[in-house]
């Protein structure tokens, strides 16, 4: 009978015997065709449990160094094949991974949410009852476009706080705003010229540029992108965030928004895809109605998440196609899966439906109203409100300082990054490089007092 010592390692038994009777194989100790113990009596002999030499015989027939036969046993397999046996070897790859993200120890313009924010309490319960009490709806492929009552709740939201009256056939559900814009350019064709707003948020220009559609930029003025730049340019589709647009904070008046809808009914295929990421967040003033809600030639496609009002950790996202486009989604690209869990789809409708995403929603534009006017507390008795000028409009979460100096806006830039602060200079999201600007970016979702005091000081020292 085979016997065998185990060390004191924190190695799992099973393992221990795998490797052990492994290396009398390779070594010809054991030979081929040699009757091994049965589990049970090899079990008693070690006074270990038959569980443990049954994980161990099967991981060695796994990998060839066994074999067995109906009603006779288990038997040493012959490796002089060396071919047939699969080894587990350490892969010594020369993959180079992305440098992580730096950090700051005051960090203005990070997008970053205070978790002492998010209603963990309230989700977590939503969430064990949706567990208890959906359990086979839990377990059934999701609907392509996302499960009905999470799109019922999004069209009665969009209803009450936006004034879109939708379908919820029309909208569709998609883990983060990237895999949706994938399905436009299925949608819409690669062949489209897609334009994006200068400045703007670049990684929107990468995503349609590596997905092999053409891409271009149009200048805005200060009412937002305007029909004689993308008329200029040639574009088909309009890539805008009319609400509230990044990094600027221009907000598009009514006017314009009937110019753009006037722009797309001028030629056929062209379309809006209107980017309304952070709307929630207006403090200030009645809110100028979405391009969607005034479009009349099903021009304008809405796209929104979760990621701001809630947190950019919860990749759920949405957007509202027009009927025709609806229509062309379901028949030719409804084999494409939903790519939001079903556990995240059922507790978010409960959260909508049952009024706390509302609830959140004004807790919040009344917390990030008193954090906008800390940041404005804090700035005029610092004193650098002397040297700098705010910014703003009356939605978003975040202003714009512009600082009275010199300085290129490069060089203030890494003067301030040498003093751990992140602040993002607008120039950054020019497409062509312009840095005289002397424009910043003021971030305050998640900044507090004490860090403010600080920032300030060093960065009026610096000008």
């Amino acid at each position: 009978m085979l016997t065998y010592n185990f060390d004191d390692s924190k190695r799992p038994l099973y393992e221990q015997l795998y490797m052990l009777i492994k290396k009398d194989i390779e070594g010809g100790i054991l030979m081929p065709d040699e009757h091994l113990p049965s589990k049970r009596s090899f079990a008693k002999n070690l006074g270990v449990s038959t569980i443990t030499v049954e994980n161990a015989y099967d991981q060695l027939m796994s990998e060839g160094y066994m074999y067995s036969i109906a009603k006779k046993g288990y038997y040493v397999a012959d490796i002089k094949d060396k071919n047939k046996i699969v080894k587990a070897v350490r892969i010594n790859s020369d993959i180079k991974l992305p440098e992580p993200a730096k950090k700051y120890i005051y960090d203005l313009s990070g997008n970053q949410i205070n978790p002492d924010n998010f209603p963990f309490s309230i989700w977590a319960r939503l969430m064990r009852e949706t567990i208890s009490r959906d359990k086979n709806a839990l377990m059934t492929k999701s609907f392509c476009a996302g499960i009905k009552p999470i799109r019922e709740a999004i069209a009665a939201h969009l209803y009450s706080f936006r004034g879109m009256a939708v379908d919820p056939a029309q909208i569709l559900m998609g883990a983060g705003t990237e895999y949706l814009y994938g399905i436009l350019l299925l949608l819409l064709g690669k062949d489209k010229l897609y334009c994006v707003e200068n400045p703007g948020y670049k990684k929107i220009f990468q995503i349609y540029e590596k997905n092999g559609a053409r891409c271009t930029y149009a200048d805005m003025d200060e009412s937002g992108i305007t029909v004689d730049g993308l008329n200029e340019v040639k574009a088909e589709v309009a890539h805008i965030s009319p609400t509230h647009h990044f990094p600027t904070g221009i907000t598009m008046p009514i006017s314009r928004r009937y110019e753009i809808l006037a722009w797309t009914n001028e030629k056929k295929g062209r379309y809006i895809i209107e980017d309304d990421y952070d709307s929630e967040f207006r403090l200030n003033g009645k809110p100028i109605p979405s391009l969607q809600s005034i479009d009349a030639g099903g021009k304008v496609i809405y796209v929104n998440t979760f990621s701001k009002s809630l947190s950019p950790t919860i990749r759920v996202s949405y957007m509202v196609l027009p009927v025709e486009l609806a229509n062309k989604y379901y028949k030719e690209l409804s084999f494409y899966s939903c790519t939001v869990s079903n556990f995240e789809q059922y507790t978010l409708a409960q959260f909508i439906g049952q009024g706390y995403f509302e609830k959140h929603i004004n807790r919040m534009r009344l917390h990030y109203s008193r954090q906008r006017n800390m940041v404005m507390d804090s700035l005029k008795k610092s004193g650098l409100s002397k040297r700098c000028s705010v910014l703003e409009n009356n939605s978003g979460l975040h202003f714009i300082l512009q600082f009275d100096t010199k300085k290129k806006d490069e060089e203030l830039k890494q003067l301030f990054e040498k003093k751990s602060i992140h602040m993002q200079p607008i120039s950054d999201y020019y497409y062509k490089r312009t840095d005289t600007q002397h424009r910043f970016i003021l971030n305050y979702s998640n900044v507090d007092k004490e860090m403010l005091d600080k920032t300030f000081d060093i960065i009026k020292k610096i000008l």
